[in-house]
This record gives C-alpha cells, structure tokens and sequence, in this order.
C-alpha cells in the first residue's frame, strides 16, 4: 500500500536491563543511529530520551522514530542485514521492546 498524502512511521521504544551502563547505550543508540545511512528505504530518523514528567513511560527511556514511503519499503527493512546486524548488539541489553507502526494523517 503507497500512501501519497501520508507517511508510514516505524515507532520503537527501548526499556534497558538494570544494570546497563551508559557506554553500552551509547553503543546501541550509536548503532541505531547508523541505519539510515545504510539503508536507503529509511527516508526519515529522529529519536530522542523520555523527559515526561508524568512518570508513566513504564521503563521505557528510548523513543526511535524512522519514516518509510510504502509498506514495501518497510518490508525490506525489517530483514535487511544491518537491521539485523543491529539487533545482535541491542539484544543482550534489552529488556523490553515496544514498536508501533502507523500511517501519518
């Protein structure tokens, strides 16, 4: 499905394990951040640190937020071996994963 008036959002949120040490997230945010020069279907990226001060983000302290044109975009994505290459180094820091994806309206 290609949307021309909207764009498709890929909406990930990170809890880390207790015990994970600012250079290990570094790390991970570091590598997240390396995506959108690696693959070409990534046609927007920004994330940022919960700052609520309502205190519900559950643990989560990791917002990503990357853009595709179409479904098929994300579908190469999702598989693509830096995508997956990323996950080997998120994985043994993570604790929990939330993703959301959406058409922008």
């Amino acid at each position: 499905m290609i949307k021309n008036d909207s764009l498709l959002r890929h909406a990930v949120f990170f809890k880390f394990k207790e015990g994970t040490t600012a250079e290990q997230i570094k790390k991970v945010e570091d590598a997240f951040s390396a995506l959108p020069s690696k693959i070409e279907q990534i046609k927007g990226y920004e994330w940022g640190l919960n700052n609520s001060p309502e205190g519900l983000n559950k643990g989560f302290t990791h917002a990503f937020f990357l853009t595709f044109k179409s479904e098929e975009d994300r579908a190469i994505y999702l598989p693509h071996p830096d995508h997956k290459a990323f996950g080997a180094i998120l994985t043994p820091y993570l604790d929990d994963v939330f993703v959301l994806d959406y058409w922008t309206k």
